[in-house]
């Protein structure tokens, strides 16, 4: 049976120290007998593990579907996750993390194992965010450029982050689809929150456009858009939809699109309140993440 930790992690007012967690961890390993045959990511595994609750509360995934239950099951990263943070040809393949979370994932939180590749982008932030707690701690070293020009330590709570507000009213449970018109054209667009399997394709995409030198630069933005776009005026023709967005769209009417699925989308608010050591002023930033996130100074 698997054992749960801290079912409000991490919304929890009083954050467990490492110390406690790690203590934690041991005496229910040691509870569990601390036998390691035939461990696997299931519900059976005598690893702690912990209960994520996803910003989009399951609410864009099909109702038959597992991760419909708006939770994943984590458990706490070992020895054997960290090997793959150091598989050199996960790295070069840019997979690496992709890695570590589908071996951190237990199932749904009901016993149920889950797709990764259903996973919606703004959720897998929110696996990001747990799988570096559960394999490091809460507490998050970073060193950041001040408004002043200065440079200054940061010690990160990453605990402390609430997922972004969307307006539920907008979503037809179980359903990834909205619609929007655009201001400008007045044409009608209807649109999906993109999932990981979504951004695989963009990625694979922009990997062969970056061989095509055409003087135009990046793709990323109009990429997005087509892979986001399910139909322009009720029609659903892809061929017809990339045309659009390539050389119809105009730059007002892709802005306010933009913006309305930001603003939709469910994910995890990674804004951070620092204050300027140089002047006492606070600013806010986004919580910047480089290489010392996964891969802390030992």
């Amino acid at each position: 049976m698997t054992k749960v930790v801290n079912d409000e992690y991490p919304k929890s007012n009083k954050p467990l120290s490492d110390a406690e967690l790690k203590m934690q961890a041991i005496a229910q390993y040691t509870a569990g007998g601390g036998n390691t045959d035939n461990m696997d990511n299931t519900s059976d595994t005598k690893f702690p593990t912990e209960i994520i609750d996803l910003p989009s509360k399951g609410l864009l995934y099909a109702k038959d579907t597992t991760l419909s239950s708006g939770k994943i099951e984590m458990k706490y990263m070992t020895a054997k996750e960290e090997d793959i943070l150091t598989t050199q040809s996960y790295i070069k393949q840019g997979v690496v993390l992709d890695k570590l979370f589908k071996a951190l994932i237990v199932g749904n939180g009901e016993g149920k194992p889950v797709v990764y590749n259903d996973l919606l982008v703004g959720d897998k932030n929110a696996v990001m965010v747990a799988a570096r707690v559960l394999g490091y701690g809460k507490d998050y070293e970073v060193t950041i450029t001040t408004p002043s020009g200065e440079k200054q330590k940061e010690t990160i709570d990453l605990t402390q982050f609430d997922d972004t507000k969307f307006d539920e009213t907008l979503i037809t449970p179980g359903v990834n689809s909205f619609e929007f018109q655009l201001p400008t054209s007045k044409r009608v667009v209807t649109f999906k929150i993109l999932s990981h399997r979504d951004q695989n394709a963009i990625d694979a995409e922009l990997k062969g456009l970056k061989k095509l030198k055409d003087g135009y630069g990046s793709k990323e933005l109009t990429t997005r858009l087509i892979h986001s776009i399910t139909s322009i005026d009720s029609e659903e023709d892809r061929s017809k939809i990339r045309n659009f967005v390539k050389n119809e769209l105009l730059a007002i009417d892709s802005r306010a699109l933009r913006t309305y699925i930001k603003n939709i989308s469910p994910d995890i608010d990674l804004t951070i309140e620092i204050v300027d050591q140089e002047t006492g002023e606070p600013f806010d930033m986004d919580l910047p993440i480089d290489v010392s996130f996964f891969w802390p100074q030992s």
